[in-house]
């Protein structure tokens, strides 16, 4: 048995959108879930920060005053942690926060993201929302019945029009369906795909 994607509205010319189970019909799934989203976003990291040991820092090469007799702590080296020019005693090193996720896996939490949406009634069908001129007025009043703080459109292909009309809306972002990552679903407090997105999910999730 099929089930029913609503259209945004009773207006809209796309009309409910069949599509199968076995992609929006998965079971909730939120360990998974967890796992994808912090995959991505680790994975988002730019892992970059560096800082120099005591080996990198210039100076040390001799002892800075002798043992005993000077009335100061002992010391070995400028280049100490505990000296100001010193180097830093646990360094952070460029690094990469990848993890591991294979190819099933992510199908799978995304499938089970896109079927809660559903069962949210968070996940909506339009082929209207394409038609709209470069005017952020026209996407506007297309989606004021829409009541979302947070509104993601997922298309088959960047469309200009969409793109320059959606840029001047603060909580509406625009990704093709290739680019889809979990973080964008989970944040999103309405999800409206064009029928050629969703179809194009069906095909790489199935």
């Amino acid at each position: 048995m099929g089930l029913h994607i609503p259209a945004i509205n009773e207006n809209d010319l796309s009309g409910n959108y069949d599509v199968s189970e076995s992609v929006f019909g998965q079971l909730y799934n939120e360990t998974l879930i967890h796992q994808l989203v912090v995959r991505y976003m680790a994975g988002s990291r730019a892992g970059t920060k560096s800082q120099k040991t005591r080996s990198d820092v210039s100076g040390g090469g001799s002892k800075p005053w002798r043992q005993k007799g000077t009335g100061r702590a002992r010391s070995g080296t400028t280049r100490s942690p505990v000296w100001r020019t010193g180097g830093v005693a646990f360094a952070a090193r460029p690094r990469s926060y990848d993890q591991k996720l294979n190819k099933k896996m992510f199908r799978v939490g995304i499938k089970s993201i896109l079927s809660e949406l559903l069962r949210q009634d968070r996940l909506a069908v339009s082929s209207d929302i394409l038609s709209v001129t470069s005017k952020t007025k026209d996407l506007f009043n297309k989606l004021k019945t829409v009541d979302a703080n947070r509104i993601l459109i997922v298309v088959e292909a960047i469309n200009v029009n969409l793109a320059l009309a959606s840029r001047n809306i603060p909580y509406v972002e625009v990704i093709e369906a290739i680019n889809l990552n979990p973080v964008l679903l989970v944040s999103a407090d309405k999800v409206i795909a064009t029928p050629g997105a969703l179809k194009l999910l069906e095909e790489r999730l199935a």
